[in-house]
């Protein structure tokens, strides 16, 4: 799979999705983005970030990790993920992720139910397809709703799925802001000029924010860390779907790819947290970026 570092950072690396849309000086970018998203539905004034990580109420309760989570003007919480490849309970832990923000709303030992829920949506960033999934589609709004009528039935949860490969507009056929939104996401890193038709203030200050030659030294040194993570993952995927096709014959395709995937993803974050310690970034941060442990980081 042949991979070249371009003029603008990768939108889609965690590195690069983390500076474009994590950055609380930078936060407009994100409420834009969120805007176009929500267009016609709700309109997101201000945004605070909020702790991406949440532990259980005991031991034995899972901790998860967000990449993203925010929380608007109007107490509605924003959980933003990127996933690289379909997982068998993708779906799964996206309800997850969600009850647990549900969940944090509950004051402890509240023995009545009174308790206004805030707003709470799901943006995921898909680099797959959904399985079965339709090929002209690419927006996926999911909420609850009554299966008869087919009318809202709750209104305050809801999920959107962007699934990127499915958008294959050009740049003449852009229309709206969130078309760009998409064409930005999917296309950035592969190009050296800013296309006129994102010629708009929001756009040149991504742009500005993206440009390779404006990282510090210790932030090229975490971005090509970063990236490396992830060519490393698509190289996986690529050889699992290849050792999978050879081990279905055997013992099943899914199977076969399962075991292939979990190995490489495995392989490749010890390999980059390793180039990443040679570079002197923190083990904090290299615990942040390939979610390794730190106390593994430590010994490494």
């Amino acid at each position: 799979m042949e991979q070249k570092i371009g003029r603008f950072i990768d939108p889609l690396s965690d590195f690069g999705f983390k500076r474009l849309f994590g950055s609380e000086p930078q936060k407009d970018i994100l409420i834009d983005f969120l805007n176009q998203l929500f267009l016609g539905q709700k309109e997101i004034a201000d945004l605070t970030y909020s702790p991406t990580e949440y532990a259980g109420d005991t031991d034995k309760i899972k901790k998860v990790f967000f990449d993203l989570h925010c929380t608007g003007k109007n107490g509605e919480k924003f959980i933003i993920e990127m996933q690289k490849a379909e997982q068998r309970n993708f779906k799964d832990r996206a309800v997850f992720y969600t009850s647990r923000l549900i969940n944090e709303q509950l004051p402890k030992g509240e023995s009545h139910w009174n308790i206004k829920l805030d707003e709470l949506y799901l943006i995921a960033v898909l680099e797959f397809k959904f399985k079965n999934g339709s090929p002209d589609r690419y927006l996926h709004n999911i909420a609850l709703t009554n299966t008869d009528t087919h009318e809202i039935f709750y209104n305050k949860l809801g999920y959107k799925f962007l699934e990127l490969p499915n958008f294959v507009k050009t740049e003449e056929e852009l229309e709206t802001d969130l078309d760009r939104w998409f064409y930005l996401l999917k296309n950035m890193s592969q190009l050296e000029k800013i296309p006129a038709v994102l010629n708009k203030r929001i756009f040149q200050q991504v742009f500005k924010i993206a440009e390779l030659s404006n990282l510090t030294k210790e932030e090229k040194a975490m971005y090509d860390s970063s990236l490396k993570a992830k060519w490393d993952y698509e190289n996986s995927i690529a050889f699992a779907e290849e050792r999978g096709i050879e081990k279905g014959r055997e013992e099943g395709m899914e199977k076969g790819m399962e075991k292939g995937i979990e190995k490489g993803i495995e392989k490749g974050k010890y390999d980059v947290a390793i180039e990443m310690k040679k570079e002197g970034i923190t083990n904090s941060q290299i615990a942040k970026f390939t979610k390794l442990p730190i106390e593994v980081i430590e010994k490494l």
